[in-house]
C-alpha cells in the first residue's frame, strides 16, 4: 500500500517479485506471513511463480494512453485487430490495461502479441509453500456485506480521495481509477449519476467482480475451503485454520 505513485502501473510479476521479498523476509525473523487478497491473477503469480516479462517503454505507454484518451477504446481495439486478430478476440476494449500492452508489446518488438506471449512461458517460481484457504459466503451475506464495505469507504474519505487525485493529477491517466467505484465517483463528481445511484452502481460492480473472483478460485487448488456467515464464529473458523494447518506442516 502506497508505494506507488498514481500514475505508475505494476505489473503482476513485478507485484510477485516485491510480495516474494516480503515473504523472505518475514520468513527469516522465523514468523510466519499471512498473504489475503482476492486478485486472481496476482494470486497465481505470487503462489505458482511468474512468467518472465518482455520489455517496456513507458514513452510508447504514454502515447498510447493518451490515443486511448482521445480517440476512444474501440478505435485502439480496432488497431489490435489489424495487427493480431487472433489475440483481439480474447482481450475486452474495456480492458485498458490488457490492450495497451498488447499494442506496446506489437511496437517494442514488431511481435504480434499473440506469437509473442508463445515465447514468454518460462516460469520464475518461488522456492516457499503456501497454505491455502479459499472463504466463501452465501449469496446473500455477500451482498450484505459488499453494501456495508462501500459505505463504509465512502465514509471514510472516498470521494474526497478521488477529488484530492484529479486536483493534484490533472490530464493524466491514474492507474487507481480504472479500479471499482472510482468511475463510478467520478461520474458522481461530474452530477451524471445521485448519490444513491453511485453506490447502487459501485455495488452491483463489486458483486459481478466477486463473482468472478468465486468462478476463479473454485480452480484453483487449495488446502482448506471455508462457508462462512456473516452471523458466523470467527474464533472457532480461526482454530479450524491453524488446526488443519498445523496439520499440513
Amino acid at each position: 500500500m502506497g508505494i506507488r505513485s498514481p500514475d505508475e502501473a505494476i505489473t503482476a510479476g513485478e507485484y510477485a517479485r516485491l510480495a516474494n521479498s516480503l515473504i523472505e523476509k518475514i520468513k527469516n525473523r522465523g514468523m510466519n506471513p499471512i498473504i489475503c487478497g482476492g486478485s486472481g491473477l496476482y494470486y497465481r503469480a505470487v503462489v505458482k511463480g511468474i512468467i518472465k516479462e518482455g520489455k517496456s517503454d513507458i514513452r510508447i505507454r504514454k502515447r498510447l494512453e493518451k490515443e486511448y484518451s482521445i480517440n476512444g477504446k474501440n478505435a485502439l481495439w480496432e488497431k489490435l485487430f489489424r495487427v493480431d486478430p487472433k489475440y483481439s478476440n480474447i482481450v475486452h476494449p474495456n480492458n485498458q490495461k490488457r490492450l495497451l500492452r498488447a499494442l506496446e508489446i506489437f511496437e517494442i518488438t514488431g511481435e504480434i502479441p499473440s506469437e509473442h506471449y508463445k515465447k514468454q512461458n518460462r516460469l520464475i517460481k518461488n522456492n516457499f509453500d503456501i497454505f491455502t484457504v479459499f472463504l466463501t459466503f452465501p449469496l446473500k451475506d455477500l451482498e450484505i456485506r459488499i453494501r456495508d464495505r462501500v459505505r463504509a469507504m465512502l465514509q471514510n474519505g472516498w470521494v474526497q480521495e478521488v477529488i484530492a487525485l484529479k486536483k493534484e493529477f490533472q490530464n493524466i491517466h491514474l492507474y487507481p481509477l480504472d479500479s471499482i467505484g472510482y468511475q463510478q465517483i467520478l461520474d458522481y463528481l461530474n452530477h451524471k449519476l445521485s448519490y444513491e445511484k453511485m453506490v447502487d452502481k459501485i455495488c452491483l460492480r463489486t458483486r459481478q467482480y466477486a463473482r468472478k473472483q468465486i468462478q476463479w478460485f473454485m480452480n484453483e487448488p487449495y488446502d482448506l475451503k471455508l462457508n462462512l456467515s456473516n452471523d458466523g464464529n470467527n474464533i472457532l473458523q480461526i482454530d479450524k485454520i491453524l488446526k488443519e494447518w498445523n496439520n499440513s506442516i
